[in-house]
Order: structure tokens, then sequence, then C-alpha cells
């Protein structure tokens, strides 16, 4: 069976495998260390060049604050949960109903379509920027939340459909037969049979969109500029001076800015799991 349980392995392979393990971790971490070290320095640490040594000054209280007093954070953070939430649910729903259908409903096309949900992954997204930015100016919905609402649940489902599907194919097809002559609609047998049993799989889909939706920097410039919409990640740019870029302030709002997809996914890590290994299989 592949790949083989380490603990079987000799050794030397042992303890290549945790040297090798630990050293990407460090190498991984490091610049979130450098970042978490220049949230709390001082201007003048800064000036000086002081960039990985150990602050001279610690700011913690000063710098955070000063985040939050010298720019809009608040709005920021209140904009990106109102994109976040209806875009994260708009494309777990109709991953959900499009899955099942997919899965477990034979019809001319089925494949046909499938495939054009695992294309829709592989196009860059950049190349749909002047399209999109289009598309948005055309309907007023440009330098407004829903334009980023509606982009990324339409962009995120077609991921969200991919995964769905293969875990609802593994459920039993004599199970939802079985439903089907107790009297229950397919509706029903969707809401009160397949859903309950796919909840691993909506709590995993559910933590990654979240993350990808509240990461997203490239889209939060191209269709809104206003400060009144704009999301937390474009918003960090207002922490930029004229003249001079206080990073300790910009480093200060990066980790504030980090933190709600690292709770997400703490507390949904065991359902995260669950739902990556079982939907692992495809046909």
């Amino acid at each position: 069976m592949f790949p083989a349980p380490i603990a079987r392995a000799p050794r030397m392979t042992r303890i290549a495998y945790r040297a090798a393990l630990f050293a990407a971790l460090a190498i991984w971490l490091l610049p979130l260390f450098g970042v978490a070290l220049t949230s709390v320095r001082s201007i003048d640490d800064l000036n000086r060049g002081n960039l990985w040594g150990w602050p001279s000054e610690f700011r913690l209280v000063e710098n955070y604050a000063a985040v939050f007093a010298d720019s809009r954070m608040a709005q920021f953070i209140l904009n990106s949960v109102l994109i976040t939430v209806p875009a994260v649910l708009g494309a777990v729903t109709l991953a959900c109903m499009a899955g099942f259908a997919l899965a477990k409903y034979r019809f001319r096309g089925n494949l046909a379509l499938f495939v054009v949900f695992i294309a829709g992954n592989l196009v860059p997204f950049q190349v749909l920027m002047i399209p999109v930015r289009n598309l948005t100016i055309a309907t007023g919905l440009y330098d407004t939340r829903w334009a980023l609402i509606l982009f990324h649940a339409a962009f995120q489902t077609g991921f969200c459909t991919l995964f769905m599907r293969n875990f609802i194919k593994q459920l039993p097809d004599d199970m939802l037969d079985a439903a089907r002559n107790e009297g229950l609609s397919e509706f029903q047998i969707f809401r009160h049979v397949v859903l309950p049993l796919v909840r691993p799989a909506i709590a995993a889909i559910a933590a990654l969109t979240f993350t990808f939706v509240w990461n997203d920097y490239f889209w939060s410039l191209v269709l809104v500029q206003s400060d009144d919409v704009r999301p937390l990640t474009a918003g960090l740019q207002s922490l930029r001076g004229m003249w001079l870029a206080s990073w300790q302030l910009i480093s200060a709002g990066s980790i504030v800015a980090a933190i709600p997809p690292v709770l997400i996914f703490f507390f949904m890590q065991q359902h995260f799991i669950a739902g990556l290994t079982a939907g692992a299989q495809t046909d």
C-alpha cells in the first residue's frame, strides 16, 4: 500500500523524514515570524535596519491600536464579513445541489457538464479581469459588495462542485432508493438524507472557500475602489503613508487579517480533516 506508514520505515529514514519536516516547517514559518516581529517594532527600529533582530522596544498595544485608529479597519473587517459569508453560503449551496445531481442522476450531458466544472478550475482567473470588470460595470455592480459576492460564489462553485460530487458519489444508491420507496421527494432526499451525511465535506469545503475568499486581494482591487465597500486585504494599503510606508502598522494589520481564517480552521479542524480524507476518492 502506498504511501507506506512512516512508523514502519527504517530508523535512518524516520530521522531524515523528521529533520526534513522540521526544516520545511521552519522555512515556511520564518516569514510569518518576521511579520509578527515587525508588527511589534517601533518605526525607529525599522529605520535603523533592525529587521530580523530582537526589537529594541516592544510596541504591541500601540501598533495594533494605531491600526484601528489610523485607518477604517473596523469598516474593512465588516466589509470582508459581508462579502465572504454570502459568497461561501452561495458557493456551498450551489455545489451541494450540483454535486448531488451529477453524482446520483444519469442524464445526457452529465459527464460533459462535469468536465465543464473541472475545466473552469483550470482557467487562470487573471485572464477574466477585463471581461468580469466590464460585466460588473454594464450591470451596475461595479464598486459594490455584490460584485465580489457574485464573482466569488460563481468562481468557487466549480471547485466546490468537484469536491461535493466525489463525496456524494460514495453514498449508497440503495439508501436513496429506500428513501424514494418511503415516499420522499427528491428535494426531501437531498435535504434530509444527503445533506446530513455530507456534513464533514460541507465543513471542509466551507473552510477552504472562506479562506480563499477572505484572503483575496486581486479581485478586491479590480472590482472595488472605494473604502466604503473595500474588504480587509485591499484596505491594508490605506496604512501606507504618502512618503513613508509604516511597515509596523501594515504587519499588524496583516496579523489581524489572518486571524479569522486561522480560527475557522481550528474550530472546524475535525470536520475539515474528515471531509478531505473521505472525499479524496474519485471514479
